[in-house]
Parts: structure tokens; C-alpha cells; sequence
């Protein structure tokens, strides 16, 4: 799949620290956490990628293209 073919993240909801518990996608599916995880991890979500903290943890991250205004922290809410 190709990045015009992938979903994207359009929208995100958040704790109240500000943590991000689910994703809404570019075609209006909903995704908490753990599924939006597994879907970058298989590749259908397109513009992020997952990295390990150091807790060991796996999280999802925006992919570094220099502007900051598509960062994951950016998205609205929904």
C-alpha cells in the first residue's frame, strides 16, 4: 500500500494529562489505542510510527518531516 492509499489519523481524544486514548481516521473509524497500535504496525495508517520507550512500551509517533503542525499533539479533538 502506498501512502495514498493508506488512512491517516484526522482527530484524537485525550485524557485529561493530555494522553492519547483513540484516533479517529481519515475514513471516520474510530481507534482506541491498542487497535491504532497494531493498525501502524501492519502498515494501513500512513504519516506515523511506532517507537519503544524506555519503559519499554510501545507508542505511536508522528513521522519527523519537519513541520510541526501535523505532529500527533496537533490533531483535534473529537
Amino acid at each position: 500500500m502506498n501512502n495514498n492509499e493508506r488512512e491517516r489519523f484526522v482527530a484524537a481524544q485525550r485524557n485529561g494529562d493530555g494522553d492519547l486514548l483513540k484516533f479517529q481516521t481519515s475514513s471516520g473509524r474510530v481507534l482506541d489505542y491498542q487497535q491504532a497500535l497494531q493498525e501502524v504496525q501492519a502498515g494501513g495508517i500512513a504519516g506515523v510510527n511506532i517507537f519503544k520507550g524506555k519503559d519499554g512500551g510501545l507508542y505511536i509517533r508522528g513521522d519527523a518531516d519537519g513541520d510541526p503542525t501535523n505532529n500527533l499533539d496537533q490533531l483535534p479533538q473529537f
